[in-house]
């Protein structure tokens, strides 16, 4: 069950993009991995009311740009081997370091 829209008061999620013209069904991937990485529990919620657990097991494996602790919170949360999860992998987080040694 996906919505059409996403809640206005979803618009500070999606500060660098026409919030307007986000749509749920056809970036699914894209809400779902903002709202995981930037969303508060309201917005946490309606994501697992809007989404299937298995796509956003497949979000949280393969989409790159997770924190470390983000990916490693949802890779235990929905039971997922973090061995698995992209942006847990050694290589990653070396390139992550170089880039932004914080």
């Amino acid at each position: 069950m996906t919505a059409k829209k996403l809640p206005k008061s979803f618009k500070q999620y999606f500060w660098d993009v026409d919030f307007d013209k986000v749509d749920p069904q056809k970036s699914d991937q894209y809400v779902i991995h903002r709202l995981i990485d930037r969303g508060n529990d309201k917005a946490i919620r309606w994501l697992l009311k809007h989404y299937s657990k298995d796509l956003i097991k497949e979000v949280v494996t393969n989409r790159r740009g997770f924190s470390p602790k983000t990916a490693n919170f949802w890779a235990l949360l929905l039971n997922i081997d973090a061995r698995k999860v992209v942006c847990l992998q050694k290589p990653y987080l070396k390139m992550r370091q170089e880039l932004w040694p914080y």
